[in-house]
């Protein structure tokens, strides 16, 4: 059987802090079904202990470790999930945590992206059975996604500012040579046979000759 242990994560060190996030998870949680601000380890029960991912320093330490289930002494114990049994020997489950202690070094644990959570989800996959409610990441999915819109934001942003300026710079080019053409045939038309239409001819170049003379230049400032 496979079993995952939920924490409230109470190791902020300031205990009115830590109070706050019980609170949060109580009301997103357990009041609204939403999600919250937990710690979640992953418990294969051949033996007594949890398993789970978190930050270390050592670059090529990894961030893979166990401890006694349910006694986690940097957070609060709250609830168990049973994810479902797997077909796996206690051999193969072995050898699966030292394939992940390989691929999950310390130094790329990353709140939003790449968390204890992120840990438990790629385990159980592995372990072939369900994976943790998303209740228990939604905080998390929910930042690492509003970061990703921001920055393709930004870079779209930053194109469309590009595709106008050269857009202006292909029109003024455009309009400078439509004006000089223009005012080359300007000076041919009279009033003898199609008068209105040689005097708008007139009038066109007149208004972009202005215009370009004018400086009406687009602007090239990357304001």
């Amino acid at each position: 059987e496979v079993v995952l242990h939920v924490y409230d994560v109470t190791n902020s060190g300031n205990e009115k802090t830590n109070n706050t996030i019980v609170q949060i998870n109580k009301i997103f949680k357990d009041g609204i079904g939403l999600g919250g601000i937990f710690h979640s380890a992953v418990q294969v029960v051949y033996g007594d202990e949890e398993w789970s991912f978190g930050f270390c320093e050592r670059g090529s330490g990894t961030g893979v470790f166990s401890c006694p289930s349910k006694k986690n002494p940097m957070y609060t114990y709250r609830e168990s999930i049973k994810l479902g049994e797997t077909p796996f020997s206690i051999f193969n489950v072995n050898q699966i945590l030292r394939e992940l202690s390989r691929e999950w070094p310390g130094c790329s644990y990353d709140l939003l992206s790449k968390n204890c959570n992120h840990f438990c989800d790629e385990f159980s996959e592995r372990l072939a059975v369900s994976k943790p409610p998303g209740w228990i990441n939604r905080f998390a999915n929910a930042g690492d996604a509003a970061v990703e819109i921001a920055g393709n934001t930004a870079h779209r942003f930053r194109q469309a500012k590009t595709e106008i300026v050269t857009a202006s710079k292909v029109a003024y080019r455009f309009l400078q040579g439509v004006a000089s053409k223009q005012s080359a045939v300007a000076p041919e038309s009279n009033g003898n046979g199609g008068g209105a239409r040689g005097g708008s001819k007139f009038q066109a170049g007149g208004w972009l000759k202005n215009l370009i003379s004018n400086n009406s230049k687009p602007s090239t400032s990357s304001s």
